[in-house]
């Protein structure tokens, strides 16, 4: 890729960037649904490093929020996790090779898209506040670190410093980590065949609360993201391609047990703000999940990792995201549409926030209609 070393440090430190996300969630989903931590990482493992090299852009891949929110609160069996996200993988998979995704994409307005993402910042600050309160300590420390060297030494590795310092931290005070099982002695199992009930248990449960959620944020902002920060190469990640990869790779891992997944406006951010440019990151960051979830020890040393670091982490990759270029730009007539969007998807979720902000937008255009007739009529009484 013609990389100098410099710029190999920085990738590597990119690659990092997201794991406040990837990692209490999906450790979580593990941890209290008692899914087998081998397949999950692999799952992880291999999405991203195709993604690395497909879109050869830093591409995130995550667990889709939704899905893990469920396996943290409900019951819910291993069989019907697997229809779920095979389902989710099919339907994604048509609406990329068709096409659909494209339109659908282009019918949601500017000021509704900035609402989102802020939304989806607040949501995520919401959760790094949640990680870095179980060691105020270890997490405020290494908020400082980050902040500091972003600020003032910009092309160091932020990421691999802040997590250096987090795990020192950690051991000098005993901060907690993620709860993890024991990996499971047969790495990948063969692909299982749900049941009916658990092919209907799969569609209620996970599919309909998630399709909006990875449409909205994981393909459409993901795209959106991607070209602000990429401009013309950003052109690789269309949302037909982001629904592609995300159906197949969902489709052909989830039998395995593999959590289900999906890419992320929120990664995009985390992986560009300390440092990814390229998909060497995605590759290097899918390379160590391979390592942790293959060689004895990675589990523990994952779980090692104080959850206040990471919820430091995540709360820079928040604000990188809530608080776009595109949002400091918008024209004081947006705020409102933007604000309402924001408030939607914090409180609920994106898909009533994506309703509320095209109604808020529609009230808009209609408002400002109303004033440039009601102008044009006074001049034409003056005239």
């Amino acid at each position: 890729m013609g990389l100098t070393k410099k710029n190999l440090i920085t990738e590597i430190s990119g690659a990092l960037g997201d794991i406040g996300t990837l990692l209490p969630l999906t450790l979580g989903a593990i941890g209290v649904a008692g899914l087998a931590p081998v397949p999950v990482l692999l799952g992880f493992a291999l999405f991203y490093i195709a993604t690395g090299l497909y879109y050869r852009l830093p591409v995130p891949v995550q667990p889709m929020k939704a899905v893990a929110a469920l396996l943290l609160t409900t019951q819910m069996s291993a069989g019907s996790l697997i229809a779920g996200g095979m389902l989710i993988g099919a339907i994604l998979l048509v609406l990329g090779s068709t096409g659909w995704i494209n339109r659908a994409a282009r019918l949601v307005p500017g000021s509704v898209l900035s609402g989102l993402q802020l939304g989806l910042g607040l949501l995520l600050a919401w959760m790094s506040v949640g990680l870095i309160v179980t060691s105020p300590m270890a997490g405020l420390v290494t908020l400082a670190v980050l902040i500091l060297m972003l600020r003032l030494l910009p092309a160091w590795p932020a990421a691999l410093v802040g997590l250096a310092v987090a795990l020192g931290i950690g051991v000098l005070i005993g901060a907690p980590g993620l709860a993890l099982p024991e990996a499971s002695s047969q790495p990948l199992p063969l692909p299982q065949l749900p049941s009916v009930d658990e092919w209907q248990q799969g569609f209620s449960m996970l599919v309909l609360p998630q399709l909006a959620l990875t449409v909205t944020n994981a393909i459409v902002l993901t795209a959106l993201v991607v070209g602000d920060y990429f401009g013309e190469q950003g052109h690789r990640a269309t949302p037909a391609r982001l629904s592609v990869t995300t159906g197949l790779a969902n489709l052909c891992l989830a039998p395995f047990g593999a959590l289900p997944m999906c890419h992320g406006a929120g990664g995009v951010a985390a992986h560009y703000r300390f440092g990814a440019r390229t998909g060497l990151a995605p590759v290097v960051l899918g390379s160590c999940l391979l390592l942790v979830a293959l060689v004895p020890g990675g589990l523990s040393f994952i779980a090692a990792v104080p959850a206040a670091g990471l919820g430091a982490l995540l709360l820079v990759a928040a604000v990188e995201l809530g608080f776009s270029r595109r949002l400091r730009v918008a024209k004081p007539s947006c705020w409102p549409v933007i604000g309402v969007t924001a408030l939607v998807t914090f409180w609920a979720d994106p898909f009533f926030g994506l309703i509320a902000g095209v109604a808020a937008e529609t009230f808009r255009a209609a408002w400002l209609r109303g004033l440039g007739s009601e102008a044009r009529e006074s001049g034409d009484s003056t005239g």
